[in-house]
C-alpha cells in the first residue's frame, strides 16, 4: 500500500508534491519520490527511508515545473531502496508512473519487455508499466494508457505523466482508492483526501474501471472503454484541522481523545428523538428480511475483526440470530458455505482494505446479501456492497486503530438492538434501558480519559516488559484481543489475550513471578469466574493489573492495581474498558522510545493482499 498525489497547474508542482506526501506518509514510510516535467526533461528524484530523507535531497535541487507526481511506498516487491522507490521511468525516461497496489502477472510481463530489449533498474511489479506504456504510445496517451490496463492483471491506482504530452496527467484505479481534486486553473490527484483538503473541497471519486484525464482547466472522466462517464462532484465536509495532531504529541493520543466526539457523532442521528428506538434510515430493513437470513457472517481483519467478536455477541444475545465471525484473509479460501439466505457484514475503517473487499466480492458473487460497515464515504467497500452504515468517525491518520474501533462497537451494538427492535426479542423496557445507557457513553469515556497519571506509572514500570498476558471471560475476552494487538503493534511488546478459562489448558505454564498480566473483570454474568482465574495468576506470582467497572471493591483484593471505569452495562462497558489498554499501550510505546503513529512494519490502510 502507497500513497500517491499528483499536480497540474501554474505553481511549482513540487510544494504540492511534498505537502500531500507528508498528509499521505502513514500509508507506507519505506521510501518516496516525486517527478516533475520541467520541458526538456522529467526530473526524478527518490529516496529510501522517510520523507524527510527525499526533502533533504531537494534542499538545493528543487524542480520547477508545473506538473508532476508522487509517491510514498510501502513495499510489496522488491526491498526498501532508492531504486525501488517509486516513480519509476521508462528506457527512454519519456514515461513515468506512480503506483499502488500489485500488478499480478508481472513477471510475465516483464520476460516478454527485457526478451524486447527493455532494460530493468528496479524489482518492483510497478517498472513493467512504465515500459508497457512506452511500447503502446503510438502519439495518443490516453489510447496507450487503455491498452496497458488491458494488458495488466491485479489491483491498482496508477498516475501516468508523459514528456510527449506535458499538459496532462493521466490517471486509473482497480480496487486502490484513488481521489481528483477540482482546482482554479490547478487540479490535484491523491490516494486520500487528506492530501487535498487544504487546496479544494470539490473531488472526484474515482470507481473501479475510471479513467481520469486530468488537464490543469478541466478533468474528464472515462471508461476503459473510452466512453465518457457522467461523474457527479463529492464535496469534502471535514475542515482542514481534522487531518493534523491539533496540538497533541501524536495522532494516535488526539485520536484516542476525540473518542466521545466520534461515539456521539456515529450513534446521533440513529437515535429517535424521544429515545425510544434506533433508527437505521440507511437500512429499512424489515421482520420478513431478517427471517429470511438463517445466518450471518462477520467478516474482517485486525482490529476490526475484534470488533466483529463483539458485535456477534450483540447480535446473537439481543437479536437471536447466528453470527459467525471470519477472518477476511481466511474467508475466501475456505470456499465458505455461503447463499441468498446468508448476510454478510464486512468491517473496515478505511474501506479499502485488500482482503476485506475481496471477501465482499466473493460473497456477492455466491449471491449473498451484504452489509458494509466503514468510515470513508465513497469509499470501495462502500460501493461495492449492498448497502453501508458509515462510522462518522472522521479522518484516522496513525497507524494503531482507535477511535475507528469504538466507533464500530457503537454501530454493532446498534445494528443488534435495531434488528432485536424488529424480531421483537428484547423488551421494550429493556430496549429503552439500553438507548438510555447508550447516550450516557461519550461522557463516560470523557471521564476515563480524565485521570491517565496511573496509567502512565504502569507504562514506566512495567514498558520494560517483553512479555505481557491479557486475560478475560465473554466481552472481556474480545476487548483482551483487541488491548493486546494495540500493545503489540506499537510498542512491540509480545503481548497475548486468552480466554480465562483456558489458563488451566496449557496457556499457565507461561505464568511467572513478575510478568503482568492485563485482566478485565466487568462481565457480571461470569464475574465469580473470572475471579477464580485472576487468584490462578496471582498464585503464580504475576503482576496483576485490573480492569474494573466503579464500585468494585472485591476485586481490589486480589490485585496489585486497578483501574476503574465508569459502571454501566455489561454489554456496553467494552466501549469503556477498551480506552485504558490504548492509553497503556500508548504510554509503554512512548517509554520504550517507539515511533507510535508509525509503528515498524506497518501501514494504515492494506490495500494489497
Amino acid at each position: 500500500m502507497c500513497g500517491i498525489v499528483g499536480y497540474i497547474g501554474d505553481q511549482k508542482a513540487v510544494k504540492f508534491l511534498i505537502d500531500g506526501l507528508s498528509k499521505l506518509e502513514y500509508r507506507g514510510y519505506d521510501s518516496a519520490g516525486i517527478a516533475v516535467d520541467c520541458g526538456e526533461e522529467i526530473f526524478i528524484e527518490k529516496a529510501v527511508g522517510r520523507l524527510d530523507a527525499l526533502k533533504d535531497k531537494l534542499k538545493d535541487n528543487e524542480p520547477a515545473g508545473v506538473i508532476g507526481i508522487g509517491h510514498t511506498r510501502w513495499a510489496t516487491h522488491g526491498r526498501p531502496s532508492d531504486r525501488n522507490a517509486h516513480p519509476h521511468s521508462d528506457c527512454t525516461g519519456n514515461f513515468v508512473v506512480v503506483h499502488n497496489g500489485i500488478i499480478e502477472n508481472y513477471m510475465a510481463l516483464k520476460e516478454g519487455l527485457i526478451s524486447r530489449g527493455h532494460k530493468f533498474l528496479s524489482e518492483t511489479d510497478t517498472e513493467v508499466v512504465a515500459h508497457l506504456i512506452e511500447e503502446e504510445y503510438k502519439g495518443d496517451f490516453v489510447a496507450a494508457v487503455r491498452s496497458v490496463l488491458k494488458k495488466i492483471e491485479g489491483s491498482y491506482s496508477l498516475v501516468f505523466m508523459s514528456r510527449k504530452d506535458p499538459d496532462v496527467l493521466i490517471c486509473a484505479k482497480q480496487d486502490n482508492p484513488l481521489v481528483v481534486g477540482l482546482g482554479e486553473g490547478e487540479n490535484f490527484i491523491a490516494s486520500d483526501i487528506p492530501a487535498i483538503i487544504s487546496k479544494t473541497r470539490k473531488t472526484y471519486i474515482l470507481n473501479d474501471g475510471e479513467i481520469a484525464i486530468v488537464k490543469k482547466n478541466s478533468v474528464e472522466i472515462i471508461d476503459r472503454q473510452g466512453n465518457a462517464t457522467d461523474k457527479k462532484i463529492f464535496n469534502v465536509s471535514w475542515n482542514a484541522e481534522a487531518a493534523e495532531k491539533g496540538g497533541y504529541e501524536h495522532f494516535m493520543l488526539k485520536e484516542i481523545n476525540e473518542q466521545p466526539k466520534a461515539v456521539r457523532d456515529t450513534m446521533s442521528k440513529r437515535i429517535a428523538k424521544d429515545g425510544s428506538a434506533i433508527t437505521m434510515d440507511e437500512l429499512n430493513w424489515d421482520e420478513k428480511f431478517l427471517d429470511e437470513i438463517n445466518k450471518i457472517y462477520i467478516v474482517a481483519c485486525g482490529t476490526a475483526y475484534h470488533a466483529g467478536l463483539v458485535g456477534k455477541f450483540y447480535i446473537e444475545k439481543l437479536a437471536r440470530k447466528l453470527v459467525e465471525v471470519d477472518l477476511a484473509s481466511e474467508y475466501r479460501y475456505r470456499d465458505p458455505i455461503v447463499d441468498e439466505k446468508t448476510l454478510v457484514m464486512v468491517i473496515s475503517q478505511s474501506g479499502e482494505t485488500s482482503d476485506t473487499l475481496a471477501a465482499l466480492k466473493e460473497s456477492k458473487r455466491r449471491g449473498a446479501k451484504t452489509l458494509a460497515i466503514t468510515n470513508v464515504v465513497g469509499s470501495s467497500i462502500a460501493r461495492e456492497a449492498d448497502q453501508v452504515i458509515h462510522t462518522w468517525a472522521g479522518p484516522e491518520i496513525a497507524v494503531a486503530s482507535t477511535k475507528a474501533y469504538t466507533t464500530q462497537l457503537i454501530l454493532m451494538f446498534m445494528l443488534a438492538l435495531y434488528m432485536a427492535q424488529i424480531r421483537k426479542t428484547v423488551s421494550q423496557e429493556r430496549e429503552r434501558e439500553l438507548i438510555d445507557m447508550l447516550k450516557k457513553i461519550p461522557a463516560q469515556i470523557s471521564e476515563t480519559l480524565s485521570d491517565v497519571d496511573p496509567i502512565k506509572t504502569f507504562a514506566r514500570k512495567y514498558g520494560f516488559n517483553e512479555d505481557v498476558f491479557y486475560i478475560g471471560r465473554s466481552l472481556d475476552y474480545s476487548v483482551a484481543l483487541e488491548g493486546a494487538l494495540k500493545l503489540k503493534e506499537i510498542s512491540y511488546i509480545h503481548a497475548e489475550a486468552y480466554a480465562s478459562g483456558e489458563l488451566k489448558h496449557g496457556t499457565l505454564a507461561l505464568i511467572v513471578e513478575g510478568v503482568p498480566v492485563i485482566a478485565l473483570a466487568t462481565q457480571k454474568s461470569v464475574y465469580e469466574k473470572t475471579l477464580s482465574n485472576i487468584k490462578e495468576v496471582k498464585a503464580r506470582d504475576a503482576v496483576v493489573i485490573g480492569i474494573a467497572a466503579a464500585g468494585d471493591t472485591e476485586l481490589e483484593k486480589y490485585l496489585d492495581h486497578v483501574i476503574f471505569v465508569p459502571e454501566t452495562d455489561e454489554l456496553l462497558i467494552p466501549l469503556l474498558t477498551v480506552v485504558p489498554l490504548q492509553l497503556l499501550a500508548y504510554y509503554a510505546a512512548i517509554t520504550r522510545g517507539c515511533d507510535v503513529d508509525k509503528p515498524r512494519n506497518l501501514a494504515k490502510s492494506v490495500t494489497v493482499e
